[in-house]
C-alpha cells in the first residue's frame, strides 16, 4: 500500500518524534512505500529514516523551492512546479493518507484532502495521527462540524482518529483487508 504521510518538516519534541518513529517502523516492516513531501529534515527525516530502515520504500514529491532540503537517498523523487500540484501529486500516488502533526502547510494539506474527499473526488481511507494529543481541538472542532449539519456525510465516513500508530496503520490495512 502506497501511504502519503503529510506531517512537519521541523525538529520536533520526543512527544510527536516518538510516535512518526513507531508508524515509520510499522509501514516498513509491513512492506508499505512511504510517500511523502520529500524532505530530509525535521519530522519529515525521522519518518523517511525509519520506513528505509525497518525495508519499506520512499516515494516522495518535493517543490521546486524546497530543492535544497530534498531528501538524496529515495526509491522514487518527483519535483512539483508548486505546492498544489505537489498537494496533487501526493494524492495521486497514494492508497490512503495519514496525517501527523504539522503545522499551517500540514493543516493545508489536510483540509484540501477532507474537503476532495467530501465531495468525491477520491474515497481514500485518511487517519489523524492525534499524537501527544496534538489534534484534541481539531477533533472536537470536527465533531461538532458533523453534530451541527456542517458535513454532507459522517465524520467517520471522512476521517478515522488514531491516537496510536498501531491503531492508524490497522485501520488502514483493514480497509483495504489486508489486516
Amino acid at each position: 500500500m502506497n501511504i502519503c504521510v503529510f506531517l512537519s518538516a521541523a525538529d520536533l519534541d520526543e512527544r510527536y518524534t516518538r510516535p512518526a518513529r513507531e508508524f515509520a517502523e510499522l509501514l516498513g516492516k509491513g512492506g508499505h512505500t512511504l510517500v511523502w513531501g520529500g524532505s530530509d529534515v525535521g519530522l519529515m527525516k525521522v519518518v523517511a529514516d525509519g520506513v528505509e530502515k525497518a525495508g519499506g520504500r520512499l516515494l516522495g514529491v518535493s517543490v521546486e523551492f524546497l530543492s535544497d532540503r530534498v531528501r538524496r537517498r529515495a526509491d522514487e523523487m518527483l519535483v512539483a512546479r508548486d505546492l498544489a500540484e505537489r498537494k496533487a501529486l501526493l494524492l495521486e500516488k497514494a492508497d490512503a493518507v495519514v496525517i501527523m502533526v504539522g503545522g499551517t502547510g500540514t493543516l493545508d494539506e489536510a483540509t484540501e484532502i477532507l474537503e476532495l474527499k467530501k465531495h468525491g473526488h477520491h474515497t481514500k481511507p485518511v487517519v489523524l495521527l492525534n499524537a501527544a494529543g496534538f489534534y484534541d481541538g481539531l477533533k472536537e472542532q470536527f465533531r461538532r462540524m458533523d453534530a451541527e449539519g456542517f458535513l454532507p456525510l459522517p465524520l467517520t465516513d471522512l476521517v478515522f482518529f488514531a491516537e496510536e500508530p498501531v491503531g492508524a496503520l490497522a485501520y488502514l490495512e483493514e480497509s483495504f483487508g489486508t489486516a
